[in-house]
């Protein structure tokens, strides 16, 4: 019978006035129908919130560097370097961030992480102004790298909460939802400079304080810790002997580094390659954002029902056209053209994201089932997939966030060395290349003739 105090049954002990849970176990579809899914959903909405708000954060440099006049003193590649630091910070962060979920639980280092974002957005508001060297504004970015580290704890929170057969759709929603922090404060820019200019920046910041606020409000008083929600300390160590770990990080690189580094660098692209004003380039920047932050869960919702490879594979083929045609775009100087193949190039990203997503905890199940993930029992087996699964989300959002970084530098390097983005775009052309390449080597090829593909590649073809 439900204890006292626990209306879902699932709870026995309180910390900071929420309910503690005791089991959980949401492959158990009566425990999901009866309790699960309720639990479950209320803790993907305030972690989507958190995530939201840490992406927010994250994003700011994006747009604060759209502000940045020649009373600044910064060049274009100037620009380029503020925009990356950030995103180098939050890189690093991420595996951090998902062993403290592990050593806090992750009610309560949302909690923290989301309280945290203060510290970057007050940082800014004081140091933001004409005069500021190009090292200070630098080490303030950095800072902003904070919200960088939301995502992967944020992912490896929610990947616990729900079953193998929801979690391409619930990490797809929730990695969205954080993903459209970007498009809001890009949405905020174009009202700050549509309203009173480029002067004041600041009023960016002023936005962001109360919901920072909101968030770690709303995850101290409706998130729980799960129970069991804990790596081994042996799983970061065994998930990075994984070839698997490396294949996907490959992957991730190629779509949430696409997704991030083209989020972040598009605002100064449009003015660098094609003189766009602040307000010009803002009143275009957000839409590839916001369709690639709805397109994540689709990607993954569609890789739940297919597979998360097939949509992979799918997704790094149409990015290989579509920078074909960027790089059409820019030798033709089309701005039409340009703006609309970088909203798809973002689309197909986020789909990318979602689907890569989904192959992860596909590819330890299929393991554990088939015997391949430890020993024991098909029980311990599974939770010790679950376990492997959330290191690897911590390790592959890293090396994802990466990619961010390189984009925004090879962009840099790009106008810097010859005035246009096409020598990026080419390299970037030859990268999904490779992804596709490497996508169907290891999870679509079939095995020699006479050998079925179970026999050949038992861990991941028939699931992933």
């Amino acid at each position: 019978m439900p204890k006292s105090g626990s209306p879902d049954g699932t709870s026995a002990r309180r910390r900071f006035g929420r309910p503690g849970i005791q089991h959980w176990d949401p492959e158990n579809e009566e425990f999901w129908r009866r309790t699960g899914r309720r639990v479950a959903m209320r803790n993907l909405a305030f972690s989507i919130l958190a995530e939201h708000v840490g992406f927010s954060v994250w994003s700011l440099w994006s747009v604060l560097v759209l502000f940045l006049g020649p009373e600044y003193g910064l060049s274009a590649a100037d620009k380029f370097l503020l925009v990356s630091t950030p995103t180098l910070v939050g890189a690093v962060l991420r595996i951090p961030y998902t062993l403290a979920v592990v050593w806090f639980g992750g009610r309560t280092w949302t909690v923290v992480s989301a309280a945290v974002l203060l510290v970057p957005t007050l940082l800014a508001a004081v140091f933001l102004h004409p005069g500021t060297s190009l090292g200070t504004l630098l080490l303030v970015a950095a800072v902003a790298g904070l919200g960088g580290g939301n995502f992967a704890s944020s992912m490896a929170n929610i990947n616990a909460f729900f079953p193998q057969r929801h979690k391409g759709w619930a990490l797809g929603l929730n990695a969205g939802g954080g993903n459209l922090g970007v498009a809001v404060m890009q949405l905020a820019c174009l009202a700050v400079l549509g309203t009173v200019g480029a002067t004041e920046p600041r009023l960016l910041l002023w936005l962001c304080i109360p919901a920072i606020i909101v968030a770690a409000v709303c995850a101290a008083l409706l998130m729980d810790d799960l129970p069991g929600n804990r790596n081994d300390t042996d799983a970061l160590r065994d998930v990075l002997r994984d070839a698997h770990c490396w294949v996907m990080s490959l992957l991730y690189l190629g779509t949430f580094g696409s997704f991030i580094g083209y989020c972040f660098a598009f605002g100064l692209v449009l003015q660098t390659q094609f003189d766009r004003t602040p307000l010009q380039a803002a009143s275009l920047t957000f839409l590839g954002p916001l369709l690639g932050s709805l397109t994540r869960p689709a990607g993954g919702w569609l890789a739940d029902r297919i597979g998360g490879a097939k949509v992979t594979f799918a997704v790094f083929l149409a990015l290989v056209v579509c920078t074909v045609v960027a790089v059409v775009a820019s030798r033709t100087n089309s701005l039409g053209l340009f703006v609309a193949d970088f909203i798809v190039l973002l689309m197909l990203s986020g789909a990318g994201n979602g689907s890569t997503y989904k192959m992860i905890p596909a590819i330890f199940r299929a393991k554990a089932l088939q015997g391949g993930a430890g020993s024991g029992t098909a029980q311990v087996r599974l939770e010790r997939a679950r376990r492997l699964s959330g290191a690897l989300i911590g390790v592959t959002g890293a090396v994802g966030a990466l990619g961010g970084v390189l984009i925004n530098l090879a962009f840099r390097a790009s106008f810097a060395g010859w005035g246009s983005g096409i020598p990026a775009f080419t390299g970037f052309l030859v990268f999904y290349a490779a992804c596709a390449a490497v996508t169907w080597a290891v999870y679509l090829r079939r095995g020699p003739r006479g050998r079925t593909p179970r026999d050949s590649r038992p861990d991941v073809v028939l699931s992933v």
